[in-house]
């Protein structure tokens, strides 16, 4: 459910952003790095993007290749798998060489992401389109607190790392320091989304799933909703 509503959304959204920026019709190349389960990059390559995968977990790239394998041969040409991670990618890619990177549940993961985020930024083109959604440390508490998790929810005022569902220990981003960042990396902050901000805690579907998704995208770009989110979902512009 909570995986339905963010695949959803973001999808809307990173076409919202398409069509702002890129002709109508245009074939962009796109990153997509972490892919996880694919779900973006196969829905952007049955709309005739090319789409190139960057993940390092060869199980998820197994798990992506058996998805493709179910899809007509003109969406399969469209799609290359590479594995590796997404801070080595001047060792397989050009300066410019793609229109869109995606880089969505990642950040979490890495300790320090100002390297990840300079080498995203390295391969967009000019205008491109660099798309994060990240967990939103200012609303950290929220989930824990609406749990009745009061002594997580009182830590998370104060530090960004957490425990995710799988038990791992990660770290969450603040809108206001990745603003900098991108910045700082060429590709500045044009747009930003608040990814669940009724239905992070949500394990079943409801029984109208189109009225709860309306009410999540009006939130998601209305103050202040959009800030508390679970995630956050950053668009910024190669060149501002």
């Amino acid at each position: 459910m909570r995986n339905t509503v963010r695949q959803e959304l973001v999808a809307r959204q990173i076409d919202e952003q398409i069509a702002a920026r890129f002709p109508v019709g245009r074939r962009l190349r796109v990153l997509d790095v972490g892919l996880g389960q694919g779900t973006q990059a196969l829905r952007l390559a049955r709309a005739g993007h090319e789409v190139t995968g960057l993940e390092s977990d060869p199980e998820m790239i197994a798990g992506v290749r058996a998805a493709l394998a179910g899809e007509p041969e003109g969406i399969r040409e469209r799609v290359r798998l590479i594995e590796g991670d997404g801070r080595d990618t001047g060792a397989h890619f050009l300066p410019g060489a793609f229109d869109v990177v995606l880089c969505h549940g990642v950040l979490m993961y890495v300790p320090e992401p100002d390297p990840l985020l300079a080498a995203l930024a390295r391969v967009l083109a000019p205008g491109g389109l660099l798309s994060l959604l990240v967990r939103n440390a200012d609303a950290l508490a929220m989930r824990p607190g609406l749990s009745g998790d009061f002594a997580t929810a009182l830590r998370a005022f104060d530090s960004p790392a957490y425990t995710d569902r799988l038990g791992l220990e990660v770290r969450a981003d603040r809108r206001e320091t990745l603003t900098a960042t991108l910045a700082g990396i060429g590709a500045p902050l044009r747009a930003w989304y608040g990814v669940r901000v009724f239905s992070d805690l949500a394990a079943t579907a409801p029984t109208d799933l189109d009225q709860l998704l309306a009410a999540e995208e009006r939130a998601g770009r209305t103050d202040p909703y959009r800030a508390v989110a679970a995630l956050l979902h950053l668009c910024g512009v190669r060149g501002g």
